[in-house]
């Protein structure tokens, strides 16, 4: 058993929702979109190590590594064009 917790959603339901844009965008072009989007996996764990341990495990299949962007907090993250997909952990004392 891990000492983190990834907060993980419904993997078809997400995919759907993506699809589902694509289409509505491509449907309507006068729906404006962003410059940049990112989607981001949350990892839970009262300490660094787990922390780290859990960004790493949900970094591993993207092919990047995790970073200490320092304070406690771990990331990484893949570009696709201009949308990002990427994971942070976050220390407990600044989640709410």
């Amino acid at each position: 058993m891990s000492d983190y917790v990834i907060r993980a959603g419904d993997r078809a339901a997400f995919l759907t929702g993506l699809r589902e844009l694509v289409d509505f965008l491509t449907a309507n072009p006068a729906v404006v979109v962003p410059r940049h989007a990112s989607v981001v996996v949350l990892v839970d764990a009262s300490d660094s190590a787990a922390r780290l341990d859990g960004v790493e495990f949900v970094a591993a299949p993207l092919g990047v590594p995790a970073e200490d962007i320092g304070r406690g907090y771990f990331d990484a993250c893949r570009n696709f064009g201009p949308i990002s997909y990427g994971v942070i952990g976050i220390p407990p004392e600044e989640r709410q």
